[in-house]
């Protein structure tokens, strides 16, 4: 049984922002939490899904909208991939506000705290990893820095990259360079059969059609259950050890 459904994280300034709230109904002191960082397409019925499944694995999963507020949708999504490319901003704020709602909460343990993320999401995992005391963090085919050093203080990285998404599976090979040059813990693979987006299985319209179109860009994204579920595997067992 869970205990799941939207809550209000306060946020610097006096305000607050919508996110997904989902835990075991009887989770006791002590216990994780996972920070869940949508995708580009915002918080979806698929980003409730994997929070839930987190949740079902034992942890305490909040997913901020980092939309919220922000005003007409597209104009969200521009501020946010600012945020992402600058490394500062509004999303970093409520990211930080998300990891304090969940610090606050009596059956988490501070210290235990990773972050998950996709697309993205899992840019933004990868650098919020890096500035705040996470036990771990899960970039699933998000943007890397160029420079290795961007990441010198990043904990333990467990993730993933599609071979066939010809735009981010270089960002992959990058980001297993970086770690093993910073002696970095970390379990990260390239899935040959899998495009971009291969872990979020988007069904509601009009996210299904999107990710459909972009099946024929080099990107070629879509959900793929035999990747998924690998990696799956490797997250929840790296956690086990990590978090």
């Amino acid at each position: 049984m869970l205990d799941e459904g939207t809550v209000k994280v306060p946020i610097g300034g006096g305000g607050e922002i919508v996110a997904f709230s989902a835990c075991p109904a009887d989770m006791s002191t002590g216990g994780a939490g996972v920070i869940v960082i949508h995708d580009i397409l915002g918080l979806t019925r698929d980003t409730r899904r994997v929070t839930r499944r987190l949740a079902g694995a034992g942890y305490h999963a909040l997913a901020p909208d980092l939309y919220d507020g922000l005003g007409w949708k597209l104009r969200c999504v521009a501020r946010t991939m600012t945020a992402l490319r600058s490394g500062q901003g509004p999303a970093f704020d409520r990211l930080e506000a998300a990891r304090d709602w969940l610090v606050r909460r009596p059956e988490i343990d501070e210290k235990r705290i990773g972050v998950i993320g996709f697309c993205m999401g899992g840019g933004f995992a990868l650098l919020f990893a890096a500035k705040q005391p996470l036990a771990v963090a899960a970039p699933f085919y998000g943007d890397v820095p160029e420079d290795a050093e961007a990441l010198r203080d990043i904990c333990p990285v467990v993730g993933g990259y599609g071979g066939r998404d010809r735009t981010w599976a270089p960002q992959g090979k990058r980001l297993i360079a970086h770690l093993e040059r910073l002696g970095v813990e970390h379990d990260v693979k390239i899935y040959p059969d899998a495009g971009h987006s291969y872990m979020n299985d988007h069904r509601d319209f009009p996210n299904n059609l999107l990710i459909k179109i972009s099946g024929f860009t080099p990107m070629h994204a879509g959900y793929s259950e035999s990747a998924a579920e690998d990696s799956w595997r490797r997250v929840l067992e790296f956690f086990s050890r990590t978090l």
